[in-house]
């Protein structure tokens, strides 16, 4: 962010197409400007040496300050904001922000609906994207992360083991699941589509906007094995061939099958996963974890394993082309906490520890009120949980050394969940349902706050008060 006087400037990554730069400017002001004309005046659409620029005036309760804007569409989006003076709040610079990211991932959401995307590992075997799957997302849910769901799934099932082994059923229970504890990072990685390795480091996503007509008459001929011969050969006619992957080599494929291909249509980019995680793992002082990705459009990054040796570290193709390259290495950054603080052999071990101690010497007292011990003793083992994943983001924070980065990857991946957290009832319930994150909006806030360089001594130790009194505040109100 430049800021010169009362001026600030931020810039805002997005994924679309300068074919869609106009449509954007449209959707922000057709379905956030003018709905709310108390709140937004002096709508102006233009454009300024080729950029389309939507400018507008945001005024504050009663008209007693405003914030003129400028939101110039391009790669990035660039949004100027000045305050009328000193005197308008900064949450309502923040919100104002926010509210414009939020509008550009809906803008986003909408297009992917006519966009093809197709994901490519060089040297390895071409693969179409997967559908997230029931069965896929509860994998990814039990052996991901903080394994907590995988954890009270195992112990829940205990009741059957009980009929079979008597009162050996719970230690024999936590000896199992502790071995697939330390097995968790090689189920992921033979349910993941590709190994990134030193040898193989490179991925490259191409996405291509289809009007919708065409894309529907596009995917009722082509179905999974055609469209797989299509990735296969834009592959062999590119990256295989030495040659870039581009409108000129992807539409020699495309306008083959009745697709004219218009640059202004196209975006293609690559990342070196391999490097990018190993120069994330070198900031935590870890050796490099293996690196494995998933062909779902779904965004998401996740790290398992119960040592930093033994660990994987996922990242799907959707959070490829949704996140920049500094986005992710912040998300990464996230992940690779979880390994070094040993966090999914943490929850096993309270969760374990619970466990016993339920069976073996609590169980009088879950006899009085089972429903109530359970649910109360799943929030502790959630709320606990929460502790892990803010910490996680502090410590990403710390040695990626760009907090605000942070706080603008997770906007983009949970720009839904922050829409609903504007109500203070769904913020109390980010606080009291069994999710092993905290809310959005406390992650984000209590990023963007930090000073670059950040400096914190016990990074557990503030992520629990600071989690206490985001509970207390929500609570509260």
């Amino acid at each position: 962010m430049l800021t010169v006087g009362l001026t600030e400037t931020f810039t805002i990554e997005t994924e679309v197409t300068g074919a869609y730069y106009e449509a954007l400017q449209r959707f922000i002001s057709q379905n956030y400007l003018f709905p709310h004309p108390e709140r937004f005046r002096n709508i102006v659409m233009t454009r300024v040496d080729g950029d389309y620029v939507l400018a507008f005036t945001a005024f504050g309760p009663e008209d007693k300050w405003f914030v003129n804007v400028n939101f110039t569409v391009g790669k990035p989006v660039v949004i100027e904001v000045s305050p009328s003076d000193d005197s308008v709040p900064q949450a309502a610079l923040t919100q104002l922000k926010e509210d414009l990211v939020i509008g550009i991932q809906l803008f986003e959401e909408n297009v992917r609906k006519t966009t093809m995307f197709f994901a490519w590992v060089e040297g390895m075997e071409v693969k179409l994207e997967k559908l997230p799957s029931k069965l896929r997302k509860g994998v990814d849910k039990m052996f991901m992360e903080t394994m907590i769901f995988f954890f009270i799934l195992f112990l829940v099932g205990s009741i059957v083991a009980f009929m079979v082994l008597g009162m050996y059923a719970p230690i024999v229970l936590v000896a199992l699941q502790f071995i697939l504890v330390l097995f968790s990072n090689r189920v992921i990685q033979r349910s993941a589509d590709w190994v990134i390795s030193r040898e193989n480091p490179t991925v490259h996503v191409l996405q291509y906007h289809i009007p919708a007509e065409d894309l529907k008459v596009f995917q009722q001929k082509y179905r999974s094995e055609e469209l797989l011969r299509v990735k296969a050969e834009i592959y062999e006619r590119s990256l295989a061939s030495g040659r870039e992957l581009n409108c000129e080599t992807a539409g020699e494929v495309f306008e083959k099958h009745g697709i004219k291909c218009l640059p202004e249509n196209m975006a293609s980019k690559k990342v070196d996963l391999y490097d990018l995680v190993g120069k994330a793992a070198e900031r935590f002082n870890l050796p490099t974890p293996k690196v494995v990705v998933s062909n779902i459009m779904l965004p998401n990054a996740a790290a398992t394993g119960v040592t930093p040796s033994l660990g994987t570290v996922l990242v799907t193709t959707g959070i490829l082309i949704q996140l920049e390259e500094d986005e992710l290495l912040s998300v990464v950054g996230h992940e690779l906490s979880h390994l070094k603080g040993r966090d999914p052999l943490i929850l096993f071990t309270l969760s374990s520890a619970e466990y016993l101690l339920r069976v073996y010497v609590l169980w009088p007292i879950v006899l009085f009120s089972p429903f109530i011990y359970f649910f109360f003793t799943m929030w502790v083992i959630y709320f606990i949980a929460k502790f892990l994943e803010a910490r996680a983001d502090l410590e990403s924070a710390i040695n990626m050394g760009q907090p605000q980065v942070l706080a603008e990857a997770l906007r983009k991946i949970g720009y839904q969940k922050l829409r609903y957290e504007r109500l203070p009832s769904y913020r109390a319930q980010g606080w009291l349902g069994w999710d092993p994150h905290p809310p959005i909006y406390f992650r984000v806030n209590r990023l963007e706050k930090l000073d670059t360089p950040v400096k914190i001594r016990h990074t557990l130790l503030r992520s629990i008060k600071e989690c206490v009194e985001g509970l207390f505040a929500a609570v509260l109100g």
